[in-house]
């Protein structure tokens, strides 16, 4: 195949390969593997690099001839490694993704490699036959117990290793009973003794571990009735009458198998439940102040020309927002930060935590506060990508005091979580003072341009209203252009009750005459613009033929529209407010922790 590629002649392959080029220039856009194949079957793979090379057709890497050799390279790699055509799997790639998972937590690592070494220690008991003389069998319930306590965290080691213990020792105590009520009962009644107690410590085991005060000893409940199980019947067969015996020996593995797990966990680079928690809560704090940026800075950017598929709107797929993914994970971490307070609480004091009974509740507390926070951000976001849009020149007119609310509460935000992550108490006052002054400049900002959100078309005598009205008259709809123009051009001359009558007649008129330009018109309009809902009133306008209320409809259209601004403040407004409360939970965290 070398030599034959280093003989071919340029004007052959090019001969022979340039009346494929418009065929193939077609079919490399409907299916690349299909003529991929569909070439090689007819041994043209080999002409069609080298007149590639020949034309220098891949010189721009935008042109079809780059990526054609790019798609067969990367065709014949998937061939070779899965053995087969079509193949998708790429070792390189997966080795790749396991390697950015382990980079993104270095914990998993340490995690996996502590099991390995538990596990090991454990199996050295069998290995060895000095100490599988002394134990026997038996020791298989220590590389059991390391398998089931061992944990991520050392408090929720220390917690699974108290229920694994005391299930065990419940469990033992229990079946040395039995065992010794059915040995006294004969030989035709112990087995029946052994199976009704079975089934009557699987059913109590059971519905106990269902009760709602006793769901976080819920593993222990199973620790008894595997255990009890397990000794009860295997004492009753192998060891033929020395129950005590069997309990014990199984006893004294499964106290080997805990203590190596906790040793190890806790001596080998050990992962705290308490650190984890307070990590995440700072994280959550940071996650909810760039949501809050992002999400109004969106908003007062976005002048309506790109607007997400419903689909994606629905399934919550916003790629260009990553501070909105991370503050819907702090939404969705209720559970994850209970679950840690639990494990932190089994942790003695480490750390920067030196003290016992360390207030770890309250940091659970915190966090629903500032979910409670949260929620208003994903409600701004809400109306971000809501169906019912202000228009653009409304939305920045007020733009200078919503960013000055909203950047001093993201700057009361970080420093809350900052106070957390240092563990130090800062006096905020200033902070306070400016989010609330900037706030109240922006109520004083909508209730001095109130009439803005309610009746737009319909301008007062004041010059100070007249002024805004002039800036936001192009915020009306393309549509109706001529209506808008003539608007303004009624509202500079003062005499817009002498010729509304005439200029509605017009109007009504060039709508009557021209219903198909509309009908476009209306189709044409991208699904952001300023009167993209409800989309009815097509419809509405076409059944009802007359345009006698075309105005009051355009009016209530607007004023809706313009509504939606008013929505959007009042939520800002609204976390502000429940700011307040977030202080003051980080202050009664900062005086029990003693920060």
């Amino acid at each position: 195949m070398y030599l034959w590629r280093k003989t071919l002649s340029n004007l052959n392959a090019r001969d022979q390969l340039q009346p494929y080029h418009k065929t193939f220039h077609i079919s490399f856009y409907i299916n690349i593997h299909t003529t991929i194949m569909i070439l090689r079957n007819l041994n043209l793979i080999g002409k069609l690099f080298s007149w590639i090379l020949i034309t220098g057709f891949y010189s721009d890497k935008n042109n079809i001839g780059y990526r054609l050799e790019k798609m067969i390279k990367q065709h014949e790699s998937g061939k070779g490694e899965k053995g087969g055509e079509g193949g998708g799997f790429s070792l390189k790639a997966w080795v790749w993704n396991v390697w950015e998972f382990a980079r993104e937590d270095s914990n998993r690592v340490k995690f996996s490699l502590k099991v390995g070494l538990a596990v090991l220690l454990v199996s050295l008991l069998i290995l060895f036959r000095a100490p599988y003389e002394v134990f026997g069998t038996n020791i298989i319930w220590s590389i059991l117990t390391v398998a089931i306590m061992f944990e991520y965290t050392v408090g929720a080691t220390f917690n699974r290793g108290f229920n694994r213990a005391l299930g065990s020792l419940l469990a033992g105590v229990l079946a040395i009973s039995v065992a010794q009520v059915a040995l006294s009962s004969g030989r035709v009644a112990e087995p029946i003794i052994i199976g009704f107690s079975i089934f009557i410590i699987g059913t109590i085991t059971s519905f106990m571990k269902l009760w709602p005060s006793l769901v976080p000893y819920e593993y222990g409940f199973r620790v008894v009735l595997f255990t009890y199980c397990l000794i009860v019947v295997s004492g009753y067969r192998l060891s033929m009458g020395n129950p005590m015996r069997t309990a014990m020996d199984r006893l004294y593995s499964i106290a080997i198998g805990g203590f190596v797990a906790v040793l190890v966990n806790v001596l080998v680079c050990p992962i705290w439940a308490g650190e984890q928690l307070h990590k995440e809560l700072v994280n959550n704090f940071n996650s909810v102040a760039d949501s809050l940026e992002e999400c109004v800075r969106k908003y007062l950017e976005d002048d309506g020309s790109v607007h997400p598929e419903f689909s994606k709107t629905v399934m919550d797929e916003f790629p260009d927002e990553p501070a909105y993914r991370k503050c819907k994970n702090t939404l969705n971490s209720s559970a994850k930060l209970e679950a840690l307070a639990v494990s932190a609480k089994w942790e003695p004091p480490h750390g920067r935590f030196r003290h016992f009974f360390y207030p770890w509740s309250e940091y659970v507390k915190v966090a629903a506060v500032l979910r409670y926070c949260a929620y208003e951000v994903m409600a701004l976001h809400g109306v971000l990508h809501s169906e019912i849009q202000a228009p653009y020149n409304l939305r920045i007119t007020f733009q200078s005091e919503i960013r000055d609310a909203t950047s001093h509460a993201a700057e009361l935000v970080r420093s809350l979580g900052k106070d957390i992550s240092d563990m130090k108490r800062s006096t905020r006052t200033s902070l306070l003072m400016k989010l609330h002054s900037s706030t109240e400049r922006l109520q004083r900002a909508i209730d001095i341009h109130s009439y803005l959100l309610t009746s737009p078309s319909e301008p007062t005598d004041t010059n100070t209203y007249s002024k805004p009205l002039t800036r936001l008259s192009l915020t009306l709809s393309n549509t109706f252009s001529d209506v808008t123009s003539q608007l303004a051009d009624l509202d500079s001359s003062n005499s817009l009750e002498k010729n509304s009558s005439q200029q509605l007649n017009q109007s009504t008129q060039q709508q009557q005459t021209e219903p198909n330009n509309y009908h476009e018109l209306m189709r044409k309009q991208s699904r952001r613009q300023h009167y993209s809902w409800p989309p009815r009133q097509v419809d509405a306008f076409e059944e009802e033929g007359s345009a006698g209320d075309f105005l009051p409809r355009m009016k209530a259209l607007e004023s809706t529209a313009a509504l939606s601004l008013a929505n959007f403040t009042s939520l800002l407004i609204e976390f502000v407010a429940r700011l307040d409360h977030l202080v003051e939970a980080v202050d009664e965290l900062s005086k029990l922790a003693k920060f």
